[in-house]
């Protein structure tokens, strides 16, 4: 299971993502972990206007200022929830839905749930902001609460066993 950096991270990329091609975020995910302080939450939290304007200059990363504005958001929101006691990872998983019946085409893999949905509720409530059910499900697809991949795809059974440990690490604890 992720720690609260590496969901941390997910989140963020999957906000930078919506809109554009993931291979656009693939190219630039080194510059942007840099830019963002390896996504550390405690350090993107401190970030200013001074910060937000070094990042819409950054050629290296996207230049949305809604986009990065979130992202400093977000971790001041993760900060809140640390504070309180809990985790992102703890908040993120508690909206793992139950099994389902594998996709058997891409066509039968949703964009949105009502899982995500409620998680993106819960995660604006909390202050967080670009996590739209979609981006919320993307964020489930990307961390292994969902498993869509296609019945018969190789890798699929692997996955669903990482998610079954990732749960119980979860209900643990660690």
């Amino acid at each position: 299971m992720l720690e609260d950096r590496g969901l941390f991270e997910r989140l963020c990329l999957e906000a930078f993502q919506a809109g554009l091609s993931w291979l656009t975020i693939l190219r630039k995910r080194e510059a942007v972990r840099a830019a963002f302080a390896d996504f550390e939450s405690a350090v993107i939290a401190e970030f200013d206007d001074a910060d937000v304007r070094r990042l819409l200059a950054d050629q290296g990363i996207v230049r949305n200022r809604a986009k990065i504005e979130a992202a400093i958001q977000n971790a001041r929101a993760a900060m809140n929830l640390a504070r309180e006691g809990e985790s992102l990872s703890e908040v993120v998983w508690s909206f793992r839905p139950g099994r389902r019946a594998a996709p058997r085409s891409r066509t039968d893999v949703p964009a949105t749930t009502p899982e995500s949905a409620a998680m993106a509720r819960e995660l604006k409530k909390r202050g967080f902001r670009f996590v739209g059910p979609t981006t919320a499900y993307a964020l489930m697809q990307a961390c292994g609460l969902v498993n869509d991949h296609i019945a018969g795809c190789t890798v699929r059974r692997g996955i669903e066993e990482e998610r079954r440990r990732a749960a119980s690490s979860l209900k643990r604890g660690h």
